[in-house]
């Protein structure tokens, strides 16, 4: 089946199975088929009739994304099926949704107690909503701060942890300067990242020189070290990886970067 011919077929159905007394419409008499009138989710989603049904019959239309945006909401369209029209329409992923996902699903929280390894779940706007308990022995308690200081960039680049070196400070800050670049660059709400990237300016030197080079990098990677409490320093590469139940999320993993740091915390997850 031609993508055109499925997304016909979705956007029929999805239309089909909306009443029109809950969208706030009339029932406007017998209807010949269930569900919305073309005319109707025109109306909801500011389209013209034409469009809509250009669109609906699979015709070489080009919605933008505002415009697919508006249709969703129209159409009452889940998450998942959001990302399903964005992917016919327009053949890529639709953009990050306005208001993230802040909260960590039992099965992502069950699998970081489950790692033998540090591990923590951060939005893309970098909070920090998950973590194991080798995080809180090795790296810092998040339960100790209030869900507001829970910031990972802030956390990272205002903190002390690792200004003992610091030319491996520098080159962290840069990293991960260079990432929040991208991740501004992606979020539909740029007002929190305008408002962290003010913050950071006002408090960190270091970050306004990195700030205005044009480093940019897509991946959230490095090796940083840092002394455990009873065994001395540990070097660890983070990588991290999306979640694909909730767009936004990422898992950070740290792996031990040499034998003898790999050999340091099995002594401390026994």
């Amino acid at each position: 089946m031609a993508r055109r011919e499925e997304l016909s077929r979705f956007l029929k159905s999805v239309r089909a199975r909306l009443n029109p007394e809950d969208m706030g419409l009339p029932a406007g008499g017998r209807r010949r088929v269930a569900g919305l009138r073309r005319e109707e989710v025109a109306l909801l989603s500011g389209m013209s009739v034409t469009w809509y049904t250009w669109f609906e019959q699979g015709r070489e239309v080009k919605p933008s994304a505002p415009m697919l945006e508006r249709l969703c909401k129209a159409l009452k369209l889940s998450q998942e099926e959001r990302e399903y029209l964005f992917a016919l329409a327009q053949h890529r992923p639709p953009p990050l949704a306005l208001a993230p996902d802040e909260m960590i699903r039992p099965a992502a929280q069950q699998m970081l107690d489950s790692l033998n390894l540090p591990a923590v779940i951060i939005t893309e706007y970098w909070a920090v909503i998950g973590w194991n308990d080798i995080v809180t022995r090795i790296f810092r308690d998040y339960a100790s701060y209030s869900e507001s200081d829970r910031n990972l960039f802030k956390i990272l680049v205002l903190g002390d942890a690792y200004r003992e070196d610091r030319q491996t400070y520098r080159d962290m800050v840069r990293r991960l300067t260079a990432r929040l670049k991208w991740d501004y660059s992606r979020a539909a709400n740029a007002e929190f990242f305008e408002g962290l990237i003010a913050e950071m300016s006002e408090k960190s030197e270091m970050f306004r020189e990195f700030w205005a080079l044009p480093d940019v990098v897509a991946h959230f990677e490095g090796v940083h070290s840092l002394d455990a409490e009873g065994v001395g320093p540990i070097a660890f590469h983070h990588t991290s990886y999306a979640l694909e139940e909730v767009p936004g999320q990422r898992l950070v993993i740290y792996t031990p970067n040499d034998t003898e740091s790999a050999k340091k915390l099995k002594k401390l997850v026994k």
